[in-house]
């Protein structure tokens, strides 16, 4: 009798979010949730205040900033490790000198436009093809992969600190 009445409440709270249409590119493979996390990224940056840009918890952790840097700069070389060549504007210690919100976007735009050309234009048999990182072998799906774990790993990270900071991420003031 529990087991079915925790079924009956459980089916009737879950409802509500049954009945909402899921955000845009979720549940719609990698290509769906690329779009998803890239939209909430760039979302994210352009809301957060240009001052908050130089904002860290702590000293000795990434700043804002040097957070969306890192997953620019991340996308720029895990992407070349399957192909595709890095950007020629990208040096070294970009993560610290690039601080500007208008400049930080940029990058973070140019690097999920990258990683979404480039995975577009990937066929099946080519993500089979095996890559080597670092200190191991791996695929380009793998690549791939990392890729967008990356990207949400730090999203999270983004969102704490928008929070921190009094910034609610737009897609979460309906809920």
């Amino acid at each position: 009798m529990r087991k079915v009445l925790f079924a009956f409440l459980l089916l009737f709270s879950a409802r509500p979010l049954l009945a909402q249409a899921p955000p845009e590119g979720l549940w719609q493979g990698y290509d769906g949730e690329w779009r998803h996390v890239s939209s909430q990224l760039l979302v994210l940056a352009e809301v957060m205040p240009e001052e908050k840009f130089a904002w860290r918890p702590a000293p000795g952790v990434r700043s804002t900033s040097e957070v969306f840097m890192h997953i620019a700069l991340a996308n720029f070389y895990l992407l070349s490790v399957t192909g595709p060549k890095m950007p020629a504007d990208m040096k070294e210690r970009l993560e610290k000198s690039v601080t500007s919100k208008a400049d930080v976007i940029s990058w973070l735009k140019r690097s999920l436009d990258a990683v979404k050309s480039a995975h577009l234009a990937v066929t099946p048999k080519d993500l089979e093809r095996k890559v080597h990182i670092v200190d191991r072998d791996a695929t380009v799906d793998g690549m791939y992969l990392r890729i967008i774990v990356h990207a949400n790993e730090h999203m999270g990270q983004l969102i704490a600190y928008a929070r921190m900071t009094g910034v609610a991420p737009p897609w979460s003031k309906n809920q």
